[in-house]
């Protein structure tokens, strides 16, 4: 069975619309290409008992955790405090990383900067000589920054680390179907071709096509089969494109 991973995307930002989240998008398509189904996504506010509470209940359930956001160094950053009491570990000041602070910001460092020198007892610093900033790693999870750009470039980074499962297989079918015509055709499909799943995703007002139907699986041969019986079961006049 592929392993399972959740993401907890914390900030009251995210949760008052002030951000728009982009990093669960990111997320979702990384570990899809490396075989890995994310199963769960949790936003929540900047609080330490709440961020800790929700860790210790996706950490217990989904092989692989990543949070995203409240790493920096204001008074609402309080990831790092809320992993160490999830984990029921002391946080603690990294040499390695408390150097790498003083060695960018020298004279202008702050105990605001320094603070996010500050994890959890025991913590895995994953860094490379391309990302000499590092990640910070418990058991299995992964506390990432907030920022997109930043969060990227860690998250790939990370790939060696965690290595890759069978990556799934991804085929789409652009019809110009209505989703209440072709939703007892998608059934048939779900139930006649086990290990694929199938979706199906709306178009409004788009006069390219007006429904996108989806094959995802782990073998190439049985999503093709599932797309090839759908398509032959549709009007050919009703597909737009298949990818």
């Amino acid at each position: 069975m592929a392993r399972t991973a959740a993401a907890l995307i914390i900030g009251n930002e995210i949760l008052t619309g002030k951000v728009r989240e982009a990093n669960v998008q990111r997320l979702a398509h990384e570990l899809f290409r490396m075989g890995i189904a994310l199963k769960r996504v949790i936003v929540c506010p900047d609080d330490i008992e709440t961020i800790a509470t929700d860790l210790r209940a996706l950490r217990a359930a989904h092989d692989l955790v990543f949070t995203s956001g409240g790493v920096g160094p204001t008074h609402d950053d309080l990831t790092l405090p809320a992993v160490a009491r999830a984990f029921d570990r002391a946080l603690v000041r990294s040499p390695v990383i408390e150097a790498l602070i003083r060695g960018h910001w020298g004279e202008r460092v702050t105990e605001g900067h320094l603070r996010m020198a500050d994890v959890p007892d025991g913590a895995d610093l994953l860094q490379t000589n391309e990302v000499p900033w590092p990640v910070v790693s418990i058991e299995n999870v992964f506390v990432l920054p907030g920022v997109p750009e930043i969060f990227e470039v860690k998250l790939l980074m990370l790939r060696e680390r965690i290595g890759a499962d069978v990556p799934f297989v991804s085929r789409a079918l652009y019809t110009m179907c209505d989703e209440g015509e072709v939703a007892a055709l998608l059934q048939t499909i779900v139930g006649a071709h086990p290990g694929v799943e199938v979706g199906s995703y709306p178009r409004w007002r788009d006069p390219t096509y007006s429904v996108k139907i989806t094959f995802d699986g782990r073998d190439p041969a049985r999503v093709d089969a599932a797309l090839e019986a759908c398509r032959a079961a549709l009007a050919p006049e009703l597909i737009v494109r298949v990818e």
